[in-house]
């Protein structure tokens, strides 16, 4: 998928919701518990409700790689049925890769090649050869950690060199050497707020993934005034807030109310910041 195509995605829906598909076999509802493949059965469930009120999906490799054999099967089995019949959604495996290189190309053959994935969240850590194998692939993202939304995204990606430049602007500055905003985004948590005129100015142009709303108790309405761009730039993702809106047998119901809450503040906020 290329950027236009994401940004027309965006404009058709007047939204920029990522729903993230972080299954847990011990929050999912007990009726599914009985299922053949319950983390597939509340998946399904749950992308039927919301596809109409999202643009991506973010599948967390976590919640998945937990479970083993079973785990993976019902991650593969979730990203084929997104893309037998939802293929307009931007699927994001969030798998945090990053390693030497030849061990990142066999990350990267599993994701595009065998899965054929839109996109992978990678960490920057052991630099340019950790990444370049992801950045093979035409039509392909790679969504580099910058700025995270976690407590101890201070430890690190806030310290200063003796120049003042701090280490999440190091690695956008360097990574740009790297791909184009036509084929890597970033990972910048919403918690930052501010933050994000900081990000901006360094990169004005790529898409940003924003975890960090709802349940992290990150601002919308700030992620939107400081970074949003004249094609949106941003993709804002959602998890606990919208999957596990309920626990009963209406669980996906309130899953749409919730997404559809969501995908109608975006709407104001396009309107707003989207010029």
């Amino acid at each position: 998928m290329t950027r236009t195509e994401l940004f027309e995605n965006i404009k058709r829906k007047q939204s920029f919701l990522c729903v993230g598909l972080d299954t847990d076999i011990k929050k999912i509802p007990a009726h599914l518990l009985s299922s053949e493949d319950p983390i597939f059965a509340f998946n399904k469930a749950i992308i039927d409700a919301t596809a109409q009120y999202c643009i991506a999906y973010k599948p967390n490799l976590a919640f998945y790689e937990s479970m083993g054999v079973k785990g993976w099967i019902s991650f593969e089995k979730t990203i084929k049925y997104l893309k037998q019949n939802y293929p307009e959604q931007f699927i994001i495996a969030d798998a945090k890769r990053g390693d030497i290189g030849n061990t990142s190309a066999m990350y990267a053959r599993s994701f595009f090649e065998e899965l054929d994935i839109d996109s992978v969240t990678v960490a920057p850590y052991m630099g340019e050869d950790s990444v370049s194998p992801f950045l093979t692939y035409d039509g392909k993202w790679v969504i580099l950690l910058a700025l995270t939304s976690n407590k101890g995204s201070h430890d690190f990606q806030l310290t200063a060199n003796a120049n003042g430049e701090r280490l999440f602007e190091k690695v956008l500055r360097t990574s740009q050497q790297w791909a184009t905003a036509d084929q890597m985004m970033y990972v910048v948590g919403a918690t930052q707020g501010q933050l994000f005129e900081d990000i901006r100015r360094i990169a004005p142009d790529h898409f940003l993934l924003v975890p960090g709303i709802g349940a992290q108790g990150g601002s919308l309405e700030e992620v939107c005034r400081y970074g949003m761009n004249s094609q949106c730039g941003l993709i804002v993702n959602s998890s606990r807030a919208i999957i596990y809106a309920s626990n009963g047998e209406d669980f996906a119901e309130r899953a749409a109310e919730a997404a559809h809450k969501v995908a109608d503040e975006m709407r104001g906020m396009l309107e707003k910041y989207c010029k």
